[in-house]
């Protein structure tokens, strides 16, 4: 029995010293970010399409043939370039014929002035009849009304002439040419002989939910609502403002519609184009600024990982007022300089030990 005893002891403890101690616990690595305390602007994202603010189909307004064209498709014009030429020569016979009907009647129109004023003494002493002296007067007053309607027709002979020059209204980017000199053209013709767009500054039309309606009202009554469009960041966004809100909400959409200027300096905006837009509408001072990717959706609402100063990691449940730009504004849960843990935290659990890999502020 004692012999048995102690090899059951010795199996034991050498079955003891076989066991190893449990391995200590691994750290999560995450990456990390600071709690910010900075302005933050309340922005409303949208899609909106760029229209240029002046936009023309050049037509003619004479019959004829288009002899020159000045412009190249996709020219830059500035205002009252010559665009188009056509054959001024009917029209130049055209003035010619009512430039001699004008002298024609001119000349009659002094013959009877002349009569008047040589029978008009004879008349006052009696020897030519009060109709006779009347005649005269009508005859005159008829010529002279017949200057004044060839004068009319000169003018407008004129400004026929003038038509044959088809000048820039505004300075902008020419389009295609869709006539070509040699072809006949028809006044106002369905056709346009080419389209110009102006696109320093141009419009970006937009539409935000009627809820915003009271907001973008409200805030225009401080300062104009500035605006940015395009651009991947907002470093290379165009700023510019609100020009225009409509005056009712669309029953059928729930929409209300923007428009907004910009310089459009380097012509990025193009009139046809998608464009993201953002307006902003307020601005929070001191928001309690953390990545959006920071915050996640749980049974229970919105949460962070904070990491404690002994390492850890705590799950806390925070309210988000709202998120913009890939920030968010924590209303409720976090206090300034605490860190958050932004990337990783699906290896996390509450009361976990992290490795922090990277740290870096909120912008």
């Amino acid at each position: 029995m004692t012999r048995s005893f102690r090899s059951a002891a010795l199996a034991l403890a050498l079955a003891a010293c076989s066991k190893q101690a449990p391995p200590p616990e691994a750290p999560v690595p995450v990456e990390v970010a600071h709690v910010v305390q900075k302005n933050l602007p309340e922005r409303i994202d949208a899609v909106g399409t760029v229209e240029a603010i002046n936009s023309v189909a050049v037509k003619s307004r004479v019959d004829g043939q288009l002899l020159e064209s000045y412009v190249r498709d996709g020219d830059n014009v500035h205002k009252d370039q010559l665009l188009f030429k056509i054959d001024p020569r009917p029209a130049q016979a055209a003035l010619a014929q009512m430039q001699a009907a004008l002298a024609k009647d001119a000349a009659a129109r002094d013959l009877a002035l002349a009569q008047v004023n040589r029978y008009e003494p004879v008349a006052q002493k009696g020897f030519i009849s009060a109709d006779q002296m009347q005649q005269y007067r009508t005859a005159y007053s008829a010529a002279a009304a017949s200057v004044r309607v060839d004068q009319a027709n000169v003018d407008a002979a004129k400004l026929t002439l003038g038509y044959t020059d088809i000048f820039a209204p505004f300075a902008g980017r020419a389009g295609r040419i869709l006539v070509q000199p040699g072809n006949l053209v028809k006044a106002n013709d369905t056709q346009p002989l080419l389209t110009i767009n102006q696109l320093k500054p141009i419009f970006v039309n937009f539409a935000l939910p009627g809820q915003y309606v009271e907001r973008v009202r409200g805030a225009q009554t401080d300062a104009p609502l500035e605006v940015s469009a395009g651009g991947e960041s907002r470093k290379t966004a165009q700023s510019g403002q609100v020009a225009f809100v409509d005056n009712a909400v669309d029953p059928a959409t729930n929409t209300v519609k923007l428009r907004a200027s910009f310089a459009n300096s380097d012509e990025s905006l193009w009139p046809g184009q998608f464009i993201n837009i953002a307006l902003t509408i307020g601005n929070d001072a001191n928001a309690l600024v953390v990545p959006s990717t920071a915050v996640k959706d749980g049974p229970n609402g919105s949460y962070v990982f904070v990491v404690k100063a002994d390492g850890r990691a705590e799950q806390r449940n925070v309210t988000v007022a709202r998120s913009t730009s890939g920030e968010a504004m924590i209303s409720k849960g976090l206090g300034a300089d605490e860190t958050v843990i932004t990337d990783g935290q699906s290896r996390v659990v509450d009361g976990a030990k992290v490795k922090v890999a990277t740290a870096a502020a909120s912008k």
